[in-house]
Order: C-alpha cells, then structure tokens, then sequence
C-alpha cells in the first residue's frame, strides 16, 4: 500500500466518523472542556435592570443644567438592596456599581465630581442623560442565542451561561478513547524495566492528550507479543464500549508488528496504514465494528505528533465540533537556513523566539522558530524542551533565515 498525504490521511479519518456521540446535560460547574450539542439562548435579560457603572450619585440631570449645583440625598441604592423610592426635583441618591438605578433618576454624577455636605451634595460636573448608567439587557436580552452548538465550553463560556440563567448545559458526551500499548519490552510508568526493557511512555502521554481534547481515556494497559494477549486486550476495549480504540506501536507488517493480524483476524475494515509524514509514518486507520481505530506509532515522539495531527480532530469530529479538521498551524519565520526536505512532510521539534519584521503597516513582531540539531523519534527530552513543531512540506526547497513558514504550537495541545 502506497504512502497517503497528511492531509488526505486526516480527510480519510473524519469522513470515517458517522456521526456525534450522544448529548447529555450536565451541571454547569461540569461543563468546561464539554462541547455544545445545541444552541443556547439567554433566559433574561442581563443586567435584568438599569444600573450604575460607577459610585456616586444618581439623579434627574435637568435638576443641574450648569454647575456648580445642590442636591439634597434622600436615600442609598446599593447592589442587592435597592431604594425603593422615587427621585424628584431637587433630590438624589447615593449609589454604588451594580446597584438599581432609583425611579426619577437619569444620570450618575461620580462621587469624586461631588462634595457632600451633610445630606446635600454639590455637583461640580453637570451630569448628562444615561452618563454611567447600564440600561437593561444592554449585554444580552432574553431569547439572545450566546452559545453556538458545537463550541467547547471554557471558563469565560461557563460564566456567560451562568449570566444567561443557566444552571445545566446540553453537551456531548465524552467520546471514550480506549488506548493500548503493545510489546514486550515494555512496562508502566513507575515500575522497575528489565535488562531489555524500557518504559512505556507512550502511554500516559496520550491518556493525558486524550483527557485535554475533551475525551475519556480508558487505559487497557500494556499487550505483549502474542496475538492471545492483543486478542484478551482487544476484547477489552469492546466491553468498555470504546468509541475510539487507539494502538500505540506494533502496526507495521515486521515479524513482531502483530497488532494488524489481530485486528484483521477480529473483523477490521482496514482505511489506510502509512502517511508520507516524518515522524510516524506507520500511522493506521480503520474500524472494528462501530469503534474506530487508530494504529499510532511505537515511536514516543511520533505517538504524541501524530496524536496532535490525528486522534484530536478526530475527539473534536465525535464532539460535534464543525471545525475538527481546520488547520492549526500558524505563521512564523525561519530562525536558521533548513537544507531541501525529503519526500515525506516533516514535524521538526523546535523552539521558539521572537522576531521583528518590516510590513506596509509598521514593525511587527512575530515568531521565530529554530529547529534542534536532532530530530530521533524516540528522543523526549529534545521533545520536551520544544515549543512548536515546524512544519515542512513534502520536497520543500532548501530555505533561507527569516524566510516564511508555518508552526503548531505545542502548548495548545500537550
């Protein structure tokens, strides 16, 4: 099988998921991280009254065409308790931000342009209609949709939802995202290796990707070399009623690579194995019954690159999200020359600076990306001291210090 595009590999992937999973609601507090499974609208408006934006001083601004001019204060209106009496000719009341602007009153003097004198006070800014006043629904009115289906929730979503009178939010469930290692030489996090073993790595690094995007990660562990233990594990990921099931490592056709067999041998439908991408070119997608299936890399630094290129759109389409597959990178300059790029797209572990460059419009700093000297897969401390993955197109030209060129933040996800 011929190696497939980045692009045409993700388009394959999304056009794989028939649908969103299902929608639930949940408490508002629980909402962040879920997305939207339909549209919201505001229960009220907000602010439900007209209210002062400042302390100080409500009153009728035709009592004071020109100043310097005397009120006399008949009452406070402070947030939560309101006065509850009419402003006439010649009166005012003393206010506070938040608090209900008192019937009669059209203005609010600020109480440094004020000095007060027993129950009077003396205006020495003439106060002009609605100057610091907050009218009703001036944010949102009642029937406003604020929250679009699809939008993942965060914290300045949750408290507009909570402003809008919502104290539940219908959202998709957390797709679930079973994830098994494979091979014998290795062991989980915190357990002594053998002489020829190493850790697996791999592992908590896509759980904690997964648990990031939105999804619930389920951890099958670690399935050794044979296809009874992939078999055992495989099973596994069917009873835990996985949307996703996604291997890490063993997908390639070599004499210990059983993790294909077993699946072909359980009824898989095979989308495609292998992408011209550098790293994680053994990359592979496909479906067993309804659960999707994504073969990543063995590689630590190939699973996490191409968990970023793939497993997370692929978390977002289930979610409901429109804009799964948009593009992520964004531009950047070169802050070293690069050598001509091989036939494969490369995602080169890199580091960020910052840069200022001349535009029509004026100075503009932007940033500055420089590759590590070594780009192994398997290398997590380089990883670990990078920012950004540096972006190059398959045969793109040798290119120069400042040119152009497109990055993936690596915080956005990781």
């Amino acid at each position: 099988m011929s190696l497939i595009s980045v692009d045409e590999a993700l388009g394959r992937i999304l056009a794989s998921v028939p649908g969103p999973v299902d929608a639930e609601r949940v408490p508002l507090n629980a909402g962040a991280g879920r997305t939207l499974a339909e549209d919201v609208a505001a229960r009220c408006d907000q602010p439900p009254f007209p209210a002062s934006a400042m302390d100080g001083y409500a009153v009728r601004s035709a009592d004071v065409p020109a100043v310097p001019g005397t009120l006399r204060v008949i009452g406070t209106s402070a947030a939560g308790h309101r006065f509850g009496g009419h402003v006439g000719p010649g009166e005012a009341v003393r206010i506070f931000t938040g608090a209900p602007l008192p019937e009669g009153a059209d203005a609010v003097v600020l109480q440094e342009d004020v000095e007060a004198h027993g129950d009077q006070v003396v205006l020495k800014e003439a106060p002009r209609p609605q100057r610091h006043i907050r009218s009703a629904g001036l944010d949102f009115k009642n029937g406003d949709v604020l929250l679009f289906k699809g939008r993942r929730m965060d914290a300045r979503h949750i408290a507009l939802a909570a402003s809008m009178g919502h104290g539940e939010v219908p959202v998709r469930r957390r797709p679930r995202v079973a994830i098994l290692a494979t091979g014998d030489e290795l062991v989980r996090a915190g357990e002594v290796a053998g002489p020829d073993q190493i850790t697996a790595s791999s592992l908590p690094s896509i759980m904690a990707l997964v648990e990031k995007a939105g999804a619930e990660p389920i951890d099958l562990g670690i399935a050794r070399d044979t296809l009874a233990s992939l078999n055992d594990r495989l099973a596994a990921a069917r009873a835990a009623d996985a949307d996703i099931l996604v291997t890490l490592g063993g997908a390639s056709v070599g004499e210990h690579d059983l993790v294909q067999k077993a699946l072909a041998q359980q009824g898989m439908e095979l989308g495609f194995w292998r992408v011209a991408l550098k790293p994680g070119k053994p990359l592979m997608s496909g479906r067993l019954g309804k659960m999707l299936v994504l073969g990543l890399p063995g590689n630590p630094v190939s699973t996490l690159v191409c968990g970023i290129l793939f497993l997370i759109p692929l978390i977002r389409a289930l979610c409901g999200d429109p804009d799964a597959g948009a593009d992520f990178t964004e531009s950047a300059v070169l802050g070293t020359d690069l050598p001509a790029n091989g036939d494969r797209q490369d995602y080169m572990r890199a580091e960020l600076s910052w840069h200022e460059v001349t535009t029509s419009a004026g100075p503009l700093v932007v940033p500055a990306v420089k590759p590590h000297t070594r780009q192994d897969s398997s290398m997590l401390g380089i990883l670990g001291r990078s920012e950004a993955l540096l972006v190059r197109p398959p045969r793109a030209p040798a290119a120069l210090a400042g040119e152009a060129c497109r990055i993936i933040r690596l915080g956005r996800f990781c």
